[in-house]
């Protein structure tokens, strides 16, 4: 039997209705409350709460918080008005009952149509993405046949870009040293000017200072008392001798070339610094982008190539595995040319697979391309990492052709050291071993023990 929830408190306005119901002890969930337009219920086992609304409420827009042992219900009326009881008074059993099954009915009336409506959504949804879909493919092939015209475009304008501007830099250049070229002329020309102006005053004054000497020389004044033998007119020729004028000279400046049209000051110091980086990362960033897609169209020059040459193959024939299989059995007949080609062409098709470069390296070995084979041997040990019990056969392999091409050129020291791997992996194989020995003896230069 449920425990009837007795205990509520609840009051009003005149547009919604505030029910606190103390739920101690049970968690609660909105799963536990059913709410609809005449009818609440919350059922929380053993605990339980129904009732039938004095009137209708808005249960779309009605809240309930749950915290701290308590349901907080807000329920907005759907007419404004004040009520004179929660629930209905002096309903008998049949009505609640009618009430009660009502409420369930417009809740499932509910439920269904929120599913119809997310289905007609879903609906409109995947034809919404069905039509994007369609359209990016469109614009996707649209946008290939267009990419490289679209690159030469832009790649002309940048370049259009970058000669207008050297050209009007190299303009700007000459006009400023133009102007600097006019303006020193014109301070020589002042200066010339203001060297013949003290040239004149100086004659003046000599002339001024000339003409008292002449008549000292027919008449001469008695020298006073206290004033030796020197007369008035030869103390003003002492005062008057003045030094010979300095000689004219051009003292040459030159001036840091700028630039900026502006001259230089303290406070613009850190914004031309600024603008003066922006300009050399802007020419780096031209000049690099023209790299990158001068790389990208030979980069698409040659897988264009590759995939025209591979369309004129069978379908046997484009497998790695099978072209490995067809080299493994030239490379037993003896044909290591034919092996190698087939080689090649795996290659091309996956070059993620050792065992690839490990049996062309042998084939070139036997073609003595020790170079090519030193290569092989190598991309074959990058490809077997990490190093695993599975891979040590291959491993052993590869060391050991890698230290015969070696051998084979003379380099005995590094062949020795492509052996001591190989041991190191496989230390019990007795033919490693001799080899290495052998390649000791010839190192130090002496007789091998019969």
């Amino acid at each position: 039997m449920p425990v009837w929830l007795r205990e509520f408190r609840w009051r009003q306005s005149p547009a919604a209705v505030y029910l606190s119901l103390p739920l101690r002890g049970v968690r609660v969930t909105s799963a536990n409350i059913f709410c609809t337009d005449r009818y609440l219920k919350v059922s929380v086992p053993p605990f339980l709460f129904e009732a039938i609304l004095y009137a209708p409420i808005d249960d779309t827009n009605s809240t309930a918080k749950i915290g701290n042992g308590i349901i907080f219900f807000t329920l907005y009326k759907k007419e404004v008005a004040m009520w004179d009881y929660l629930t209905l008074s002096n309903a008998n059993k049949e009505k609640l009952q009618y009430l009660r099954e009502n409420a369930v009915l417009k809740s499932h009336e509910k439920a269904k149509e929120e599913t119809e409506a997310k289905k007609v959504t879903k609906q409109e949804h995947k034809k919404y993405t069905l039509e994007a879909t369609m359209k990016v493919n469109l614009k996707g092939t649209r946008h290939i046949h267009l990419e490289e015209a679209e690159r030469k475009r832009i790649e002309d304008l940048k370049e259009k870009e970058r000669l207008k501007v050297m050209k009007e830099l190299e303009l700007w250049r000459k006009e400023q040293k133009d102007t600097e070229k006019q303006k020193r002329v014109q301070k020589e020309e002042e200066l010339h000017q203001e060297a013949e102006q003290l040239k004149e005053k100086k004659k003046e004054k000599r002339n001024k200072a000339a003409i008292p000497n002449e008549g000292t020389s027919e008449t001469r004044l008695k020298p006073t008392k206290g004033c030796g033998s020197f007369s008035m007119f030869s103390e003003n020729l002492k005062e008057e001798r003045l030094p010979a004028p300095r000689s004219a000279a051009t003292i040459k400046i030159n001036f840091t070339p700028r630039v900026f049209p502006t001259a230089l000051r303290e406070s613009r110091v850190a914004e031309e610094e600024e603008v003066r980086i922006a300009l050399w990362f802007s020419v780096r960033l031209l000049l690099s982008s023209k790299v990158w897609l001068r790389k990208q169209a030979e980069a698409r020059r040659t897988i264009n190539a590759d995939l025209s040459e591979l369309e004129d193959l069978k379908e046997e024939e484009k497998n790695p595995d099978w072209l490995k299989d067809k080299g493994n059995k030239m490379f037993a007949t003896g044909n290591y040319l034919a092996a190698v080609n087939a080689y090649n062409l795996a290659v091309r098709l996956n070059n993620k697979l050792p065992l690839l470069y490990l049996n062309r390296a042998a084939c070139h070995l036997k073609l003595r391309n020790l170079h090519k084979a030193i290569e092989d041997s190598s991309k074959a040990l990058e490809l077997l990492t990490p190093p695993v019990p599975d891979n040590e056969n291959a491993r052993v392999k590869a060391y050991v052709r890698r230290g015969t091409a070696f051998c084979q050129l003379e380099l005995f020291t590094e062949g020795l050291q492509d052996y001591e791997a190989a041991l190191k992996i496989d230390p019990k194989n007795k033919t490693i071993e001799k080899d290495a020995e052998k390649i000791r003896h010839l190192i130090q230069g002496t007789p091998q023990d019969s």
